[in-house]
């Protein structure tokens, strides 16, 4: 019995195609965004804040300090400093047509942050993060500033930890 013509070339295409996906598969790496050993962590709890401007940038700094430190607080020597500016914006997204009033919102909260050397002032990581955190508006005002002060809270804590895998990046290596 003699092989197909049509069968051979097709089953060395396939052949060949497993054989590049296998080497394409083996050359693929998964590793994580920084080492999580006592070095970084040693590093992150060396970090001091700016002073905060107002409550949303105040939540997220003492969110960054507590995450980076431990629970420890700041250090008293700090080898590096982050200068922190964060923003936070409501939006209203659902408009009931009767009364123009918004049934639902978008709170967005910003920073631009620096991580710079206190040694030698040497700027090692300078972002922009933002987190958004979506809130029902009540018709109550008193339930409606608590809801968008839960919502800025959310944002901020999302924020935070954003920023701190940045910084647990840079300071990994």
């Amino acid at each position: 019995m003699s092989s197909d013509p049509v069968r051979v070339p097709v089953r060395r295409t396939s052949l060949l195609l497993c054989l590049g996906l296998t080497t394409l598969l083996a050359s693929c790496q998964v590793r994580p965004l920084y080492d999580d050993t006592a070095a970084t962590r040693e590093n992150l709890g060396a970090i001091a804040y700016s002073d905060a401007d107002d409550r949303v940038e105040l939540e997220v700094r003492n969110q960054l300090v507590f995450m980076t430190g431990g629970g420890a607080g700041e250090p008293a020597t700090p080898q590096y400093r982050v200068d922190l500016k964060v923003e936070s914006d409501v939006t209203g997204v659902l408009l009931e047509q009767s009364s123009d009033t918004a049934t639902a919102g978008r709170i967005t909260v910003s920073a631009d942050y620096t991580l710079e050397r206190v040694a030698d002032g040497t700027v090692l990581k300078a972002g922009h993060r933002q987190a958004v955190s979506l809130v029902d508006f009540p018709t109550q005002q008193f339930a409606k500033l608590r809801a968008v002060r839960d919502a800025e809270n959310r944002a901020a804590r999302e924020l935070a930890e954003l920023i701190r895998a940045d910084l647990a990046m840079v300071l990994g290596r």
